[in-house]
């Protein structure tokens, strides 16, 4: 982990889930991803987990991916169910967007079990697929031979950003990549996955990435898109330069605002797809016909 940087920014994020039921569960089994996460530019200070009613049994792991996850179980009888993440985390302004491995062709960026082993699963197709003909061919527009990795990537992100409308509603967190494809809209989380099938396409590796946006935006810079929500953006694996850079890096990208991600965004976890990390999911045991869920996010800045 390396030490602050001078253009670091602090944050406060709160991170509020309430399930309501028209009748009684008798158990709750759920799974948080909701701890954001600690890496070379990204710092966890403080992180509590509050749920409503009290779980009788609770603990906390890791994924495969290295992401935290929160496990708990709630016996009390409830009509209702809070899960509240609360965290103090500080982000450096990136490094990109120019390393040097990224001015490099794209097709070099294509992971091998010589140049990148951990990346290699992330340039494989989900099951059941989501790379189809007609994606591969939307993002071969970008990606002509020789072209730099990070000017085909950039071009992509804002052809998405272009392309598709923002629109809630229009799906669903199992709408399939083909499906938004073709409806030419979606939300962050499609945008997301629909950037990283079209980077899988060309033999790239790609992660889902989830966090959070800072609600206010710095001076001078407009408020985004995915702000007082989730967000969600993708991640493409390039290279190291040398033999003591071995794992490579990623460069994060957001198709939903058409930017490399930069010191307003804070990272949650990461994995192939979404599927990998929702930040809540979970069983109930009940008879209850209906249910409701309501979520909100505050991330604000602090000088604490």
């Amino acid at each position: 982990m390396t030490g602050p940087d001078a253009a670091a920014r602090r944050y406060r994020v709160e991170h509020r889930t309430r399930y309501t039921y028209s009748g009684e569960v008798t158990s709750s089994y759920g799974r948080a991803y909701l701890t954001p996460r600690e890496f070379p530019g990204q710092r966890l200070i403080a992180h509590d987990i509050r749920i409503d009613p009290a779980p009788s049994d609770r603990s906390v792991g890791a994924d495969v991916y290295g992401n935290s996850t929160s496990y708990f179980h709630v016996t009390t009888e409830h009509r209702a169910l809070t899960v509240v993440g609360e965290s103090l985390v500080e982000v450096d302004a990136p490094g990109h967007p120019r390393a040097r491995s990224a001015d490099q062709p794209w097709e070099e960026a294509r992971p091998t079990g010589a140049n990148g082993p951990f990346a290699v699963e992330f340039a494989l197709d989900l099951h059941p697929p989501e790379i189809t003909p007609d994606l591969a061919a939307y993002t071969a527009e970008s990606f002509p031979p020789g072209r730099p990795l990070l000017d085909a990537v950039d071009e992509l992100n804002t052809r998405i950003y272009t392309d598709f409308a923002y629109r809630s509603g229009a799906t669903t967190v199992s709408t399939r990549v083909a499906d938004v494809f073709a409806a030419r809209a979606g939300v962050c989380q499609d945008f997301a996955r629909l950037a990283v099938a079209c980077l899988r396409s060309h033999g790239l590796a790609a992660r889902y990435v989830s966090g959070y946006l800072a609600t206010d935006p710095p001076p001078g810079k407009e408020r985004m898109v995915g702000a007082d929500a989730t967000h969600a953006w993708a991640a493409v694996w390039t290279p190291g330069v040398d033999e003591h850079d071995r794992a490579g890096h990623w460069i994060d990208l957001d198709p939903t605002n058409d930017q490399f991600a930069d010191e307003r965004y804070i990272t949650a976890a990461w994995g192939r797809d979404y599927a990998d990390v929702p930040p809540l999911r979970g069983i109930i045991y009940t008879d209850a016909k209906d249910s409701v869920i309501t979520v909100s996010v505050d991330v604000t800045e602090t000088g604490d």
